[in-house]
């Protein structure tokens, strides 16, 4: 069981990485230690900590003489972001396709027809879905690439896509019906076992999404 300094130490970590993210916390912003220290109830030892772990995650950059603040954005950084979620991720998807059984089957059929009805509902105009619907196009690509049995690759994945998600935040809109028939064609041919179509359409999806991201900056 985890201690209550890590489980306080977690959840500041969870609630001002997503912050960051969702643009609660502007690209640039400093984060004084005084503010966040009343903003998320916990210790300045804890808040340290966390601003640490985030700069060596690089969503905070630490100054020296300066103190910390919001990394910044930009189109190169993006792209960089974009190509490489295009390289790791395409790779995993082929793995996890050759390797998946059924319950991997069963559990993407699930995660894309949560994502399916969250997608729906934005394209009936409701914003408040926003984050739900994020999670779980996380949720979906994710359910992808899990059979590619490596713990490492899906770690790299989880970092990159927090960061491209950043940018797709930024940008506050969606590209509508085009999204929509790229995630159904991927998880079509993810259970026709096709991987090399399924990561064909996946690295259009990541070009397509960038596109939209960098015309949107």
């Amino acid at each position: 069981m985890a201690q209550p300094q890590q489980t306080v130490a977690y959840s500041t970590h969870e609630q001002i990485k997503r912050d960051i993210i969702y643009g609660d916390l502007a690209p640039g912003a400093k984060l004084k230690l005084s503010d966040l220290r009343q903003r998320y109830a916990a210790s300045v030892s804890t808040l340290r900590e966390t601003l640490n772990r985030l700069a060596s995650e690089g969503f905070v950059a630490a100054e020296e003489q300066r103190g910390f603040f919001v990394t910044q954005v930009s189109k190169e950084d993006l792209i960089e972001i974009a190509d490489l979620r295009i390289l790791l991720e395409c790779h995993a998807l082929k793995q996890s396709i050759e390797n998946g059984d059924t319950e991997w089957e069963g559990n993407l059929v699930a995660a894309h027809h949560k994502l399916h009805l969250m997608e729906t509902r934005l394209q009936e105009g409701d914003q408040t879905v926003i984050e739900t619907w994020k999670r779980y196009d996380w949720e979906f690509h994710q359910a992808l690439i899990h059979a590619c049995n490596s713990r490492n690759l899906l770690d790299l994945h989880t970092s990159l896509f927090d960061k491209y998600l950043r940018y797709q935040m930024l940008v506050l809109n969606n590209r509508g019906e085009a999204a929509i028939d790229e995630h159904q064609a991927m998880f079509e041919a993810a259970l026709a076992r096709d991987s090399e179509k399924a990561a064909r359409i996946l690295e259009q999806h990541i070009a397509n999404g960038l596109d939209h991201a960098l015309a949107g900056l």
